[in-house]
């Protein structure tokens, strides 16, 4: 709950606290004095904007507390930014200059503006003259008979809003496969003629490099071959025509031997140019063979040379290598499978919609029959509700509907239309007088009428669903005598539940609040600014009585103060 609000720099405020009560704390004050301001700095805490024409002098600065229970969710989301509960309370700042952005801070961490207001929910519930408005639409009524239905509805909602997922994941899966059909088709026509390309002429791997040599080879066969004689000849002269290597090396052998008898080195170099001898000899074997296989093919040559220019042109369209190549055909040859999988992916999909929408239709109903027992019960405490505010003929009703629709689902027997909450229609109806036909709530209540049906719908779900703290902002618009009695009596019912702030012009609702903080304005004669002040005692009774009589207060006006705070009392008692 929020414990307390300090205001600094802010409207006609110039500095100011305010302590609401933990139960009902009505907010009062002449007409212009700053009641709305207070509700301007709430709004600055849970992320709202404001005018930069509130803003008095360089900077205005809001500062709350609020009070929260270990396990409240606000709490865990502060720890998680990294900031601190002082004391177990929670301490929100925003500071809004008159140039340039403004900055917020939770829990002493400096944090986005938007955060608060991801956590505005969790802290407070305001209603005012928008939530009437809000209030006419079908979206927010649904809500509202949601969370009078509770867990057991919320339960149903969380199953049917997982299924509803996993149908638009098979329906998107299935609708981007049969969209893409013929772009798919076109892409397996490509790789099937690629493969096939490839196929047909049956590369092997590194052939291309294989090939460039072989090419580079036989069209040098003539100088290769000379080549190959002339250092032959060098180290074997076959034709006995001059001395050649292996002569030489002989020679050599010989000498040292010779002269080994007298030094065991040399012998030991002998043996070594021994060695010398027969590599040279190996060698000049092989020169003789490698010569021996060129032979002069022009068709070989031929062969190659096309073979070549046949892989060059898979390599152009499909790799830079012989490897690239295959790679690519590997690549495809899986791409082009998972294509041919289209047509059966496609059927599993529809079959396993066709399984996903009898149970979301099945989800759908066991939901609609929640909403509709709840609706039944939510009428009737609501209706009751209104008969004690002054409304005593009056009738409201929770319509829970659906409308045919062809391609939605099978729900008890009838194809309706569903969205992400489920194929109801809630429709808040009000007869606000005998004979009346229900009409919705949006297209005859008066304001008043709103206002004590807003009223009646949060006593009645206050018991299943309270918000830590309630605010309503002129609650009691078009509403007076006996009607403003009730209200003042059904919110001070509701503070037993939360914490609830009211701003109001009307003592016969001030009269029922645990607490009454009065915003008075005031004038130096330079500048007006304005005060904010808890009133007790004789103070509180005097404001009462202002409030009665708009002047000072007259001894009828205090006698009537008298008995409206009596009347509070004891309701505070009973």
């Amino acid at each position: 709950m929020i414990d307390e609000i300090r205001i600094t720099g802010l409207g006609v405020i110039d500095e100011a606290q305010v302590r609401p009560g933990p139960g009902f704390t009505a907010l009062t004050g002449e007409t212009g004095a700053g009641k709305t301001i207070v509700l301007t700095a709430l709004g600055l805490l849970l992320g709202g904007k404001v005018a930069v024409s509130l803003v008095r002098g360089e900077r205005a600065l809001v500062e709350g507390r609020w009070r929260l229970p270990g396990e409240a969710v606000a709490s865990r989301r502060v720890v998680e930014i990294g900031g601190d509960l002082d004391d177990g309370d929670l301490i929100i700042t925003r500071s809004v200059p008159r140039e340039g952005r403004s900055r917020a801070s939770l829990g002493g961490v400096s944090v986005p503006v938007a955060t608060l207001t991801q956590l505005a929910d969790e802290l407070v519930a305001v209603h005012g003259q928008t939530d009437q408005l809000r209030l006419r639409r079908a979206g927010p009524q649904r809500l509202q008979l949601d969370a009078f239905a509770g867990l057991p509805l919320a339960a149903e909602l969380g199953e049917y809003r997982k299924s509803y997922r996993q149908l638009g994941s098979l329906v998107a899966e299935r609708e981007e496969r049969e969209g893409d059909a013929r772009a798919r088709a076109a892409e397996a026509d490509l790789l099937e003629y690629g493969l096939a390309e490839i196929a047909a002429l049956n590369p092997q791997p590194g052939e291309d490099e294989l090939l460039a040599a072989e090419d580079e080879r036989l069209g040098n066969v003539e100088s290769l071959t000379e080549a190959c004689l002339r250092a032959q000849s060098a180290i074997s002269d076959a034709d006995g025509e001059g001395a050649d290597a292996l002569a030489r090396l002989g020679e050599a052998v010989r000498a040292l031997e010779q002269a080994g008898v007298h030094d065991p080195t040399l012998a030991e170099l002998a043996q070594r140019v021994q060695e010398a001898a027969a590599l040279v000899a190996d060698v000049s074997a092989d020169i003789a063979s490698y010569t021996a296989s060129l032979e002069v093919d022009p068709r070989r040559l031929e062969w190659v040379q096309e073979r070549r220019s046949a892989l060059s042109r898979l390599s152009r369209k499909y790799g830079a290598t012989t490897d690239d190549v295959l790679a690519w055909a590997a690549r495809s040859s899986v791409r082009l499978a998972d294509l041919g999988e289209d047509s059966s992916r496609i059927e599993f999909l529809r079959a396993e919609e066709g399984r996903a929408r009898i149970e979301l239709g099945r989800c759908a109903g066991r939901l609609s029959r929640l909403r509709a027992e709840a609706a039944s019960n939510l009428a009737s405490a609501v209706t009751a509700e209104l008969a004690a505010l002054a409304m005593p003929d009056a009738t409201f009703e929770v319509s829970v509907s659906s409308r045919d629709d062809p391609d939605g689902l099978d729900v008890d027997g009838r194809r309706v239309g569903y969205g992400p909450d489920g194929a109801d229609d809630v429709s808040f109806l009000l007869a606000p007088h005998r004979g009346a036909t229900p009409a919705p709530i949006g297209q005859g209540a008066s304001g008043g009428e709103l206002s004590r049906v807003m009223l009646a719908l949060e006593v009645a779900v206050a018991g299943t669903a309270p918000a830590p703290t309630m605010v309503f902002d002129e609650v009691d618009a078009g509403v007076g005598g006996k009607a403003a009695v009730e209200v003042g009596r059904r919110l001070l019912r509701l503070s037993r539940h939360t914490q609830v702030i009211v701003v109001t012009h009307l003592p016969q609702v001030a009269a029922f609040a645990d607490s009454q903080i009065v915003v008075a304005k005031g004038d130096d004669g330079r500048i007006t600014s304005s005060s904010v002040e808890l009133v007790t005692g004789e103070t509180r009774r005097r404001e009462i009585a202002r409030m009665l009589a708009g002047q000072d207060a007259s001894a009828h006006a205090l006698a009537q103060a008298d008995e409206l705070l009596a009347l509070g009392a004891a309701e505070v008692q009973g």
